[in-house]
């Protein structure tokens, strides 16, 4: 038992993007962002997180317990709206949460699914979890971990049906040839936990990540002050998770950028 607590990851999922038709309105791409978190090293990357917003508390403002998210930043919007932050400032307080990841010795990954490039028929969000669920069990297996998914509300019924085929029948395409893999997902815990992002600060984290895994596939246009340039996401350093890419390829490790 105590082995198999030591072995465990909590593996929080937010998302950025719409799942609606590109021609309707929708946005560009679909992205899921993963932030892991090993069990036992959960209280020390909580107040490592703790001691970064109280840290923005004293430099910006900032209070420590308002949901810090991607839109906020860049539109100056939510709780960020009266402190009247410059551009400049929203930078550097999103880039120090990508930062932080690696010193907290976090693990990331994203899927960033391109809606222009999808047949008509895939649905985005599935296609997306898809990828994510095949990602987390190559990861608990080889590395005989456990994982406990915890994902933003929205989508529950359907997160949870998508996981419970993943545990019972998870399929893979196969490296090498066109041929695909059945490889259940015997990793994974229970059934995924919808939390309220406002009340987590690792789905908060799982949210700036995919937002700039989306502008790392999608740069932003051009302007004199980038809130998220393209080079965003590289701020993660070794928090990345190389391995969910190694042999699809990608412009920058710990990105799954589907269809190519």
């Amino acid at each position: 038992m105590w082995a198999v607590w030591f072995h465990m990851y909590l593996a929080y999922i937010d998302e950025s993007g719409s799942k609606g038709a590109v021609g309707s309105g929708g946005s560009k791409s679909f992205t899921l962002g993963c932030v892991l978190v090993r069990a036992t090293q959960w209280a020390v990357a909580f107040d490592g997180v703790i001691g970064y917003r109280r840290f923005l508390k004293k430099q910006f403002g900032v209070p420590v317990r308002v949901e810090v998210k991607a839109n906020y930043l860049l539109q100056n919007g939510g709780p960020f709206r009266p402190l009247a932050l410059s551009e400049s400032a929203r930078f550097a307080i999103y880039r120090g949460f990508l930062r932080l990841q690696a010193k907290l010795e976090l693990r990331a990954f994203a899927i960033v699914i391109n809606k222009q490039k999808l047949v008509p028929d895939r649905d985005p969000h599935e296609t997306a979890w898809d990828f994510l669920l095949q990602r987390l069990e190559r990861l608990s297996t080889k590395q005989d971990t456990q994982i406990l998914l915890i994902h933003d509300e929205g989508d529950t019924l359907a997160v949870r049906a998508l996981a419970r085929l993943s545990r019972r029948a998870g399929i893979a395409g196969s490296t090498f040839g066109s041929g695909f893999l059945k490889r259940p997902f015997r990793g994974l815990i229970d059934d995924p936990v919808s939390r309220d992002s406002q009340q987590s600060y690792f789905l908060q984290l799982s949210d700036l990540n995919a937002y700039a895994a989306f502008r790392r596939i999608f740069p932003p246009p051009a302007r004199a002050v980038q809130i998220v340039p393209e080079t965003m996401w590289d701020e993660l350093g070794t928090a990345r998770l190389a391995e969910v890419n190694q042999r699809s390829g990608g412009p920058s490790p710990g990105i799954v950028a589907w269809p190519k």
